[in-house]
């Protein structure tokens, strides 16, 4: 079944979206862009008859109650956007009056699902080491089960629009689908465009096609980067990452971040790029600093030759015009993780480069998709919003998408 087919007058319609919002320190919410990519589909519900339950979850709180994640906080920037009021429910697992007596047009918002430990189906308070945690991991899945079927039951139709969470089955994003049938749970508006936003990228493949990948660990990209090397024509690796690069080669990287543990990793990464004859763009200078601060003092030395003391913040300007060149001619582009410590308005040059060289080749009919929440935070801190083709909600799931791995949010709607 898919949305635009599906009839939800005089329905009620459990939709997981990813309301994981950042919050100030007064609980205001920073960035919406996630309440609003949820809008499409929460609005066609409502706009054809339907009434709403809508779950997520929010931060890590590990299984156990924190105020300062719950949804409440957010009860009234829904309701704002969706324009219409919005009943919260203070425990997601006790909505049943609130859920039975919803009429078409109303709206339920559940608590924090994260206050279970059963959303995520992990054993709390036994580690992994513990004979007693297989046993214990088995009594949570069916504990999760039960949770999931609970939920279910809160309505008739089930509406996966979380693509931040895709990539982890738990019972709000995977195994509460089976308590529906294949005529009544489907993907999210949401949903259908990030899926088609990935399948433009690896499916409809316009040369050159130009990766971007920042971080600070070539650990936590490794599986991404070396499926990327079967496809794209030019890999541009900055941020943190760098440095394991230049230190693999023998290089002086001063204070700079590195994986010590990760250099045999980085030379196999070139090697790969090498053998499939993918363009490898790395940093030729930095802009160093003497210590991890905004005000610090900054001067600009190759990569490779940082002094004790001082460490690499952002790409150098020498290495900002390389990255452009790489970018201006491509066709397809993907962008995940800025270049520098853009947060610092005085290190931010290196990421500025890049999002203005994936706006300028987006102009030029590229299409770019630019996922992972740094690499989002640029795209609104720089204004380009409208530049890029598309903006993903999704940091993990998109990567492990592009990965070529099946998402169990995915799988579960359509098998």
């Amino acid at each position: 079944m898919t949305i635009n087919d599906y009839k939800f007058a005089g329905k009620k319609a459990i939709v997981r979206v990813d309301f994981n919002v950042p919050l100030d320190e007064n609980g205001k919410i920073t960035d919406d862009t996630r309440i609003r990519g949820a809008l499409p589909t929460l609005k066609k519900v409502l706009d054809e008859g339907g009434s709403l339950i809508i779950m997520s979850h929010m931060g890590k709180p590990k299984g156990k109650v924190n105020p300062k994640m719950s949804l409440s906080q957010i009860k009234d920037a829904v309701a704002e956007k969706l324009g219409t009021p919005v009943i919260f429910v203070d425990d997601c697992m006790k909505a049943d009056a609130q859920a039975a007596a919803l009429k078409p047009g109303e709206v339920i918002l559940l608590e924090n699902l994260r206050f279970y430990p059963e959303e995520e189906g992990k054993p709390v308070g036994i580690d992994k080491e513990d004979p007693a945690y297989d046993e214990a991991k088995k009594a949570m899945k069916a504990s999760q089960k039960d949770f999931a079927k609970h939920l279910a039951s809160y309505a008739d139709c089930y509406v996966m629009d979380a693509f931040g969470t895709a990539h982890r089955k738990h019972a709000s994003t995977a195994v509460i689908a089976d308590y529906f049938d294949a005529d009544n749970k489907m993907l999210g508006l949401l949903m259908e465009k990030e899926v088609q936003a990935v399948d433009n990228v690896l499916s409809d493949i316009k040369r050159p096609f130009v990766a971007i990948m920042g971080g600070s660990k070539v650990s936590s990209k490794i599986g991404i980067i070396e499926n990327l090397l079967g496809k794209v024509d030019k890999l541009i690796l900055c941020g943190g990452m760098t440095y394991t690069f230049m230190k693999a080669h023998g290089g002086e990287i001063g204070n700079s971040i590195v994986e010590l543990d990760k250099l045999d990793v980085a030379l196999g990464v070139e090697e790969l790029a090498k053998k499939n004859g993918v363009e490898l763009v790395l940093a030729s200078d930095s802009i160093i600093a003497d210590k991890f601060a905004n005000d610090a003092q900054q001067k600009i030395c190759p990569s490779n030759a940082i002094p004790e003391g001082w460490e690499g913040l952002d790409v150098g300007p020498e290495t900002q015009e390389r990255f452009k060149a790489a970018i201006r001619d491509a066709k397809t582009i993907l962008w995940n993780g800025p270049a520098g410590v853009f947060e610092f308005d005085n290190f931010c040059a290196g990421s500025r480069a890049v999002g203005d060289a994936v706006a300028e080749a987006t102009a030029n009919g590229a299409f770019s998709l630019v996922g992972g929440g740094d690499s989002v935070a640029c795209v609104h801190k720089f204004g380009l919003e409208d530049k890029v083709s598309y903006i993903s909600t999704g940091g993990g799931a998109l990567l492990e998408a592009i990965e070529g791995k099946v998402l169990p949010g995915i799988a579960a709607i359509k098998g």
